[in-house]
């Protein structure tokens, strides 16, 4: 009898199952579906650009996964709570979610201040990021609670643990994700329900919120200007460094492995520390590190 490689242990932690993603169109989505895709799983696939969700369902396909694919707004409940009916029924069962999509804040990378931001920014942001995790969790709970092995994945930031300037809509809705989060897996573990609950909070990983942001901007008719692209470069270059891909191994790594809290990458360890060490001083000192880059 031969022992079990690392790769058939990870690959068997999702081997058959039913996997929904939302965001899949792109960034961390994407890769989050054909990291599950390469280790045997069964696909339902949404975001709301429907050209974008077909690229990743064809790419998972062409890996041998069985793939349902859907344009979704995450924000529209009504649709949400359909979507889950459908997929239950289609596949028979639903036993892990990835709650992923998300926007960033305001018109470009970063939002305006708190005094400045334009209430549709606030209410886009908030919608999206925090009540499309709550409806696509209510939404499919009663599944994964049916399937006897379900899991709930939630995807907050760094930024669900520590706040910045500029980011007040994204920073409510990423500590707005792991709260809720957090509430989940106290409940689901108070009532015996075989339902796993995490929260993730990536560091930089290099995908192009960033930049859809700036293009929304201009699609909406906001005036970008020279260093609002510049600002926008920097952000992508320095700060938003991880591979996709390299997320996904390390989300579903951590799915397989039964974690509660996963941190991805570097930047969201070290960030993870320092709040924990000064949790009532690291606002002076992100505000003197905002000062210093803004000179």
């Amino acid at each position: 009898m031969t022992g079990r490689s690392a790769a058939d242990n990870r690959a068997a932690g999702v081997a058959g199952k039913v996997c929904v993603v939302t965001g899949a169109g792109s960034g961390i989505g994407r890769a989050l579906a054909l990291e599950l895709a390469k280790r045997g799983a069964r696909l339902a696939l949404s975001d709301v650009v429907l050209d974008g969700v077909s690229e990743t369902a064809e790419r998972a396909r062409a890996l041998g996964a069985q793939v349902h694919v859907a344009q979704l707004d995450v924000a529209d409940r009504a649709a949400v709570t359909a979507y889950a009916v459908v997929v239950a029924d289609l596949h028979g069962a639903v036993h892990q979610l990835y709650n992923n999509a998300g926007v960033a804040g305001g018109s470009t990378v970063l939002e305006s201040a708190v005094l400045d931001s334009a209430w549709a920014d606030f209410e886009r942001v908030l919608s999206i990021n925090l009540f499309g995790v709550i409806y696509g969790t209510r939404a499919f709970l009663p599944h994964l609670v049916a399937s006897g092995d379900g899991h709930v994945v939630n995807i907050s930031s760094l930024n669900g643990f520590m706040a910045q300037d500029g980011l007040s809509a994204y920073s409510a809705s990423k500590f707005g994700v792991r709260g809720f989060t957090e509430a989940l897996r106290v409940e689901m573990l108070a009532a015996g329900h075989p339902v796993r609950v995490t929260v993730v909070h990536p560091g930089g990983v290099h995908t192009q919120i960033a930049t859809a942001a700036l293009e929304r901007a201009r699609a909406s008719g906001h005036r970008v200007t020279a260093a609002d692209e510049a600002q926008v470069r920097r952000y992508q270059e320095k700060l938003l460094r991880m591979a996709p891909e390299q997320a996904a191994r390390i989300v579903v790594d951590g799915v397989v492995a039964g974690r509660s809290r996963i941190l991805v990458g570097r930047d969201a360890k070290i960030i993870d520390a320092v709040v924990r060490l000064v949790p009532s001083h690291y606002p002076a000192i992100v505000a003197r590190l905002a000062r210093h880059a803004s000179r």
